[in-house]
């Protein structure tokens, strides 16, 4: 009987991620924290480097993307999360295309997964499916998202319901089935946008 309880013990944690925060001030400058993957949706050259900033909410350092690219992205691959959340603190600093940051989840691979993102050049956020490189919105709301501020965006996911709150206030609650099934979490940027991220935190349900 004790066996058979470790093991379904053993087995619970194994599927379950549980809550954690990164604030990436462990991590050498210049480099990717251990069990995290950049790239991109797409084309282009991002460049995902933990740097120090003096900013950073939890100083000293944070996750930057200084690149270009159509959709970079870097996801925590060592996690898969069917039901839980996902939140970062982003501050968008520079790009004359876009300045946006978000948060991913349900991630395949590089082509398939769900992300939420906030545009401080269009005052907007908005969810967005990626299935086979192909990106498409299904709920999106006005805000006003200031450029060189820190901002706070979590998605709770459940089945097919997302609830996006954004520094600290409920903005979206949307639905959508087009990717089940557990996958991983992380950032997400868009075209020139220089983006930097701290405090990155997740979890199932």
């Amino acid at each position: 009987m004790k066996l058979t309880l470790a093991i379904l013990f053993h087995g619970f944690l194994v599927g379950t991620a549980l809550p954690e925060t990164i604030n990436f001030d462990d991590v050498k400058a210049g480099e990717l924290p251990g069990g995290w993957l950049g790239g991109v949706t797409g084309g282009g050259k991002p460049k995902w480097s933990v740097e120090a900033d003096n900013t950073a909410p939890s100083k000293s350092n944070i996750l930057k993307q200084s690149g270009e690219g159509t959709f970079p992205w870097c996801v925590k691959k060592d996690v898969a999360i069917a039901d839980g959340f996902v939140e970062v603190k982003f501050k968008p600093i520079a790009g004359k295309e876009d300045q946006a940051g978000g948060v991913v989840w349900r991630w395949k691979n590089g082509d398939n997964y769900y992300i939420c993102r906030a545009n401080a050049l269009e005052d907007n956020l908005t969810i967005y499916r990626t299935i086979k490189e192909t990106r498409r919105s299904f709920e999106s709301v006005n805000r006003k998202i200031a450029s060189n501020q820190w901002h706070t965006l979590r998605v709770d996911f459940h089945g097919s319901h997302f609830t996006v709150t954004f520094d600290g206030e409920k903005v979206i609650e949307a639905d959508d089935d087009s990717i089940t099934g557990d996958g991983a979490v992380g950032v997400w940027t868009k075209a020139d946008s220089v983006t930097l991220f701290d405090d990155f935190s997740y979890g199932s349900k």
